[in-house]
């Protein structure tokens, strides 16, 4: 269930309030204010963020756009998505995370696995970050272009598989926490 590669979302046990909030009703409940909004907000920018990256790739890979209009899409929409990463869980790991575990005892497992979960994606945003640089080498004729492309797109779908469960597990323990204590108690 830790492994963030592999697991199907999290258990009852550690989303222990997910079944008092159930997702569809988030918004409408009395406790339900900008912080919580702001957490879904961002969420929601992260995955929009990596789908820009995913579909140039795509387009180049299918040949819709030439190398150079490729590196002008790509290396500024990766950048923007690695840089918006990196400060999200930055911020979580140093203020919000320690908060809900002083609030709560009850989820400090929970918030251990979301911080593993950081540390996994910080090393696949490494791999990430690697094969770009070695698909932008072959771009400019230092490499196989196909090979680099298609090991890139195998490292992206990893990174986006993982953080799409992390961000998904993630909203299952901090927003009904939020409901649940209030968010005034968070920040």
């Amino acid at each position: 269930m830790s492994d963030l590669a592999t697991r199907g979302g999290i258990g009852d046990d550690l989303a222990y309030l997910r079944a008092t909030y159930p997702q569809p009703d988030w918004r409408t409940h009395a406790n339900f204010g900008q912080l919580a909004d702001f957490w879904l907000h961002i969420h929601a920018s992260l995955r929009a963020e990596a789908a820009a990256v995913e579909t140039s790739l795509t387009a180049f890979r299918d040949g819709r756009l030439d190398a150079p209009a490729f590196q002008r899409r790509f290396v500024p929409d990766l950048n923007r998505f690695l840089q918006h990463l990196n400060a999200h869980h930055q911020i979580e790991d140093s203020a919000y995370f320690p908060k809900f575990r002083a609030l709560d005892p009850r989820m400090a497992r929970g918030f251990d696995l979301l911080d593993a979960d950081h540390h996994a994606i910080h090393d696949a945003l490494d791999r990430n970050v690697e094969g770009a640089r070695t698909l932008l080498a072959a771009l400019g004729g230092a490499g196989a272009l196909d090979r680099a492309a298609a090991d890139y797109a195998e490292r992206s779908r990893t990174l986006l598989t993982m953080l799409d469960r992390h961000l998904a597990d993630e909203e299952d323990l901090v927003i009904p926490a939020m409901l649940e204590h209030g968010e005034r108690r968070v920040t």
